[in-house]
């Protein structure tokens, strides 16, 4: 049922959950479009600059605020009218739009050829589906911008501590369940939601190396094609100085 249309992926270089759909698009082979929800050299930049200037915050502070920031740049009625959540990233597709990752991964992944992101077997099925969930619900969510835009001065050691906390519950699960990759030795939804959560973990200064299967089948992964070419650092909407 694969239109002829190109899908539209609306999203964030750096957000986790729009990473997790790049790659998912890139592994499955799909050609698609991509509409920035928030440009950073439309003035974002520019805040990054004034606040080591003049407040002395650490580069992992002054991104958060500039996240922030941009955050409230895509609260407007028209992407509202687009994804009511107001989050990235929202993808239209086949006459639809679907605004959450992992439906997103799903339907691609039942309406498209190519390499299969959740496996046959049940048991494993379910695995790939605990680990997503773990991340995707456990971790993320706890660390993402509407949260820390609540939390005050303390959003870097808030999103330290519970990125410590999941990985702390996700370590002995992956150690259970891998093989060369999250679940067995194909590549799946799981590690789709992985890289892009330890991409976060070490943006927020978290010590990877407390989690070897973590970091061994991070490093693993990032050498694959489709990875690399949706790394944060080489999105149409990265800034310069991130490439």
């Amino acid at each position: 049922m694969a239109s002829q249309t190109k899908p539209v992926l609306h999203g964030y270089f750096r957000s986790s959950c729009s990473w997790r759909v790049r790659i998912a698009f890139a592994l499955k082979g799909i050609e698609y479009d991509q509409v920035p929800v928030n440009l950073i050299k439309d003035g974002g930049q520019q805040v990054v600059h004034i606040l080591h200037k003049h407040e002395a915050l650490s580069q992992c502070q002054a991104w958060i605020c500039l996240t922030i920031v941009l955050y409230v740049l895509q609260l407007s009625d028209q992407y509202k009218k687009l994804n009511p959540m107001q989050q990235v990233p929202s993808v239209e597709i086949d006459g639809i739009t679907i605004s959450q990752s992992l439906a997103v991964i799903q339907y691609i992944d039942e309406t498209r050829p190519g390499p299969a992101l959740l496996p046959a077997d049940p048991k494993k099925r379910a695995q790939v589906r605990m680990i997503s969930d773990v991340i995707a619900s456990g971790i993320q969510p706890l660390q993402n911008l509407h949260v820390l835009q609540k939390i005050g001065a303390e959003k870097v050691q808030w999103a330290q501590h519970f990125i410590e906390r999941g990985f702390q519950a996700l370590e002995p699960i992956l150690k259970q369940t891998a093989g060369k990759y999250c679940v067995g030795d194909e590549i799946s939804m799981a590690d789709i939601c992985l890289v892009p959560q330890v991409y976060n973990a070490e943006r927020f200064k978290v010590d990877v190396e407390q989690y070897p299967t973590i970091k061994r089948l991070n490093q693993t992964l990032l050498e694959i094609q489709a990875f690399k070419v949706t790394n944060p650092s080489c999105q149409p909407d990265t800034p310069a100085d991130l490439r």
